[in-house]
């Protein structure tokens, strides 16, 4: 009798176990569902309000005070060659500083200080970094508004990111890859170059292609150093110049005016006329593409990656 009560017992504590594995679940997809679900609703809406906008002309047009002739040129390659700076500059110092983080760091005070602080970045409003990068790069360093200032700006933000995605990835390589390659003879770095970091780098890409698409809406940092709201002409091709003037050297378009996708739809909100609303519309269609197609990359090459790996 006492065994058949703890079988009952223990038959009534998997079925509960089971059906609060199940109420979890299921209360994780509805949440999962509600943000999905809302996005889905509003890029709905912008492509209803914009797709009469979405044509050749509409991107390869420079802004005009004439909606129907008006189009985002300028700010497409802004934003193109804005995060071109940023992956530039916030790659490789990310990438460095956490595998020095994670692996060549001695376990102290100050480490544990530098760790919470870069994990505290990540949380840091964007405002902030516009703030540090107008006194730091456009009067101090006296790069001035321009596209490389704009880079450097989103570099210092997506940098935590790029540091604590790496470090996790870089977590999830076995302690036996590690000790396999120093049984073999070869040093620390030789052991990080040639295997923690080609079976990490899945995680590494995922880590900086989502930091990439979030500096890709920014606005507020952008605003604060002084993007422009109009501009009608693109930063100048190397090697190239119009007759009688000198011709523009290799680096020339890092310190031209520029602006971004979100500071372009910013200003066609803020216009009362309704045509100039239907153009933000279609760039807020082509902004949600762009970061779509950003994360979709990521899980496709950490998918790919991982499953080439062969441990």
């Amino acid at each position: 009798m006492g065994e058949q009560k703890d079988t009952k017992q223990l038959r009534a504590l998997i079925r509960r176990l089971k059906f609060n594995d199940y109420m979890f679940s299921l209360i994780g997809l509805v949440c999962m569902m509600v943000g999905v679900v809302t996005l889905l609703g509003l890029f709905t809406n912008l492509l209803l309000d914009g797709l009469e906008r979405l044509n050749y002309d509409f991107f390869t047009s420079f802004p005009s005070r004439r909606a129907a002739q008006a189009g985002i040129l300028s700010a497409w390659v802004g934003s193109v060659l804005v995060l071109l700076v940023t992956a530039v500059v916030a790659v490789p110092m990310g990438v460095a500083a956490a595998v020095y983080l994670e692996e060549y760091a001695p376990k102290n005070l100050l480490t544990s200080i530098i760790e919470i602080n870069v994990s505290n970045l990540a949380g840091v409003p964007s405002i902030i970094y516009g703030l540090l990068a107008l006194g730091l790069f456009v009067y101090q360093l006296d790069l001035g508004q321009s596209i490389l200032t704009a880079g450097l700006t989103l570099a210092l933000l997506i940098l935590p990111i790029v540091i604590v995605a790496t470090r996790e990835s870089l977590r999830t390589i076995p302690r036996e890859i590690r000790e396999a390659a120093y049984a073999l003879g070869t040093t620390r770095w030789q052991m990080i170059r040639d295997h923690v970091l080609p079976y990490s780098r899945g995680g590494i890409l995922t880590g900086v292609i989502i930091g990439m698409s979030r500096a890709i809406g920014e606005t507020a940092p952008i605003i604060t150093i002084g993007a422009l709201t109009f501009i009608a002409f693109l930063p100048p091709v190397p090697f190239t110049g119009e007759a009688g003037e000198p011709v523009a050297g290799l680096f020339d378009w890092l310190f031209s005016p520029f602006t971004v996708l979100p500071i372009q739809m910013f200003n066609w909100v803020s216009r009362p006329e309704e045509a100039f609303l239907v153009n933000a519309a279609a760039t807020g269609v082509v902004i949600i593409t762009m970061t779509l197609a950003m994360n979709a990359l990521a899980i496709y090459l950490r998918y790919k990656i991982r499953k080439n790996i062969k441990w």
